[in-house]
């Protein structure tokens, strides 16, 4: 049985004027956006730094922190207190202790998942957050192609943790949207594709109609 499957877009960029209005055309048509944040060490390019990230009450943000050390950004991401925040299992420290953390502030955890990382090598971080990001672009980057072989973790993901909610990030455009949303996948976050879009509401909506198509995925 095919799964509900949300399309989620997302922000990334380094400068605030552009923040603002990637925030304010997102508005109008959805409530739930992914907003990355890179550190210039984990992820080769630098975006605004998470002191300067915002966003509208009414949203349910996803918080992906592409970071070496996420327990030194923990205090104002408890002052953002996003809805889900995503760290990444490669990062240089425990994340155990900043997911105790985030947990005890009722902000629900995430895991990400870069291309090289076996899904069975980080168990132990699945077995307790909420929320499971397979990575299949380049970090810190919008408009990469997707790694299409990482749709292989999605089986072995929920295996280990069926209830775990399981995200796709990379890539996503119309030609492959469709095939992803028939993968057991729970979200599909949407960078360029919607971002760099002239009518983001437009293509959003379209993406919408074409996870929504039953039958026969090329």
């Amino acid at each position: 049985m095919l799964r509900t499957v949300s399309i989620v877009p997302a922000i990334l960029t380094d400068n605030k004027v552009d923040y603002r209005t990637q925030v304010e055309r997102i508005n109008v048509f959805t409530r739930r956006v992914q907003i990355d944040v890179t550190d210039g060490v984990f992820a080769p390019t630098t975006t605004l730094d998470v002191t300067n990230i915002w966003w509208p009450k009414n949203w349910d943000a996803d918080l992906h922190l592409m970071v070496r050390k996420p327990s030194e950004h923990l205090d104002t991401i408890l002052k953002l207190s996003p809805s889900l925040c995503i760290l990444h299992a490669e990062s240089d420290e425990d994340l155990t202790p900043t997911f105790t953390a985030l947990r005890e502030a009722g902000i629900k955890i995430g895991l990400a998942l870069l291309p090289s990382t076996f899904p069975g090598t980080v168990k132990h971080y699945i077995d307790v957050v909420d929320h499971v990001l397979i990575f299949a672009g380049q970090l810190g980057v919008q408009g990469s192609p997707a790694d299409m072989m990482q749709m292989e973790k999605i089986p072995l993901i929920r295996n280990m943790k069926p209830e775990v909610e399981i995200g796709w990030d990379g890539g996503v455009n119309m030609t492959n949207v469709r095939a992803l949303a028939h993968a057991d996948l729970d979200i599909i976050n949407v960078g360029a594709a919607i971002s760099k879009a002239e009518n983001p509401a437009a293509v959003f909506q379209q993406m919408v109609a074409e996870i929504d198509k039953s039958g026969v995925v090329i």
